[in-house]
């Protein structure tokens, strides 16, 4: 019933920026909190970012550092992650999630809802 579909992955070079795009379909999406998350290979999936459901509210991790901007547009149904000066490290798959309740927002197991992911690759 509820869809999630993320864009805007690719390869990239070290200082490049990117723009991931998540379109939320099949019920009202400004009932839901949102998250960005990534999972590197060999680790957990982590938490990147989130927002609240009226967008006043930004969460973000720590190695961020002022890169990374998550922001929503709840009348085109759809959260971004707009990433800056990447690194080779953030090399993952990106993930957004949908959260009807909030509770921990860095949480992934708390998130009712995931996309399939986009390749993020970052060369040095």
């Amino acid at each position: 019933q509820v869809t999630l579909v993320e864009s805007g992955g690719g390869l990239v070079q070290a200082g490049d920026s990117l723009r991931l795009s998540c379109v939320f379909s099949g019920r009202p999406f400004s009932n839901y909190y949102m998250g960005w998350f990534r999972q590197a290979l060999g680790r957990n999936r982590e938490f990147v970012g989130g927002i609240r459901r009226n967008a006043k509210g930004t969460y973000y991790a720590d190695f961020v550092k002022g890169r990374f901007v998550v922001s929503r547009d709840n009348t085109k149904n759809t959260a971004y992650l707009q990433m800056s000066d990447l690194k080779p490290e953030d090399t993952a798959v990106y993930y957004c999630a949908a959260a009807t309740y909030y509770s921990d927002i860095d949480n992934p197991e708390l998130y009712n809802y995931w996309g399939q992911g986009t390749q993020v690759t970052v060369s040095s």
